[in-house]
């Protein structure tokens, strides 16, 4: 269903961003930090439900309207790519990363999931990142393009759930690495940058 160069350069690049401490990573520190091992994991599984979510719209909605619209395959992919340039901006530039905390302590897990899927149903940076991200790992002459969509979709979620789950049951080291580390929270801002901008470069040099 996918081409094989494809799958492992998006397992590289997926991996690459699901470690790299984003909004979502952050909210899980705080509430794992707060509410202990089993908020932390509940809110990693909220935002894995919500990714899921994203996913199966990108199925869903994104191929069909390739197929009768590709002209805007390419004004998303310019759009994308600057998107991607912005992120490579923004990173290259922080000299920290953000924390993230609601003044609220001890959430249960009920409260940690919906408000793990919530934070990241309602980014709507999130929908226009799976514009920019999931497109070039997919190669409409193989066909079954929303299957496509939806393999990938469903690899980075568990992919980003095994990562996030992880930090919440070591939110409280995990926290106190990041917000008070800069030569760590530096590294990480580089590394990410030089790997958005990369891939801005690679959907913009790709017609399709």
């Amino acid at each position: 269903m996918v081409d094989p160069s494809l799958y492992a350069a998006f397992l590289l690049a997926a991996f690459v961003l699901c470690v790299t401490p984003g909004p979502d990573m952050m909210f899980i520190v705080a509430m794992g930090g707060r509410g202990g091992p089993s908020a932390g994991v509940m809110a990693a599984f909220g935002v894995a439900c919500a990714m899921l979510v994203h996913a199966v719209a990108a199925a869903l909605g994104l191929s069909a309207l390739f197929t009768a619209l590709p002209a805007l395959y390419h004004v998303l992919r310019w759009a994308g790519a600057a998107y991607l340039l912005y992120l490579a901006f923004r990173a290259f530039r922080d000299r920290s990363l953000p924390g993230g905390a609601d003044g609220e302590s001890g959430p249960g897990g009920r409260r940690a999931f919906l408000r793990g899927a919530l934070v990241n149903l309602l980014n709507p940076k999130v929908i226009v990142f799976n514009v920019a991200f999931l497109p070039q790992f997919v190669d409409p002459g193989l066909g079954h393009v929303p299957g496509q969509f939806l393999l990938l979709g469903v690899t980075i979620v568990v992919m980003g759930f095994c990562v996030d789950g992880t930090v919440g049951l070591l939110a409280g080291r995990l926290a106190g690495l990041l917000r008070h580390s800069r030569r760590v929270a530096r590294a990480l801002d580089l590394f990410s940058g030089t790997v958005f901008a990369g891939l801005a470069l690679r959907l913009a040099a790709t017609p399709k």
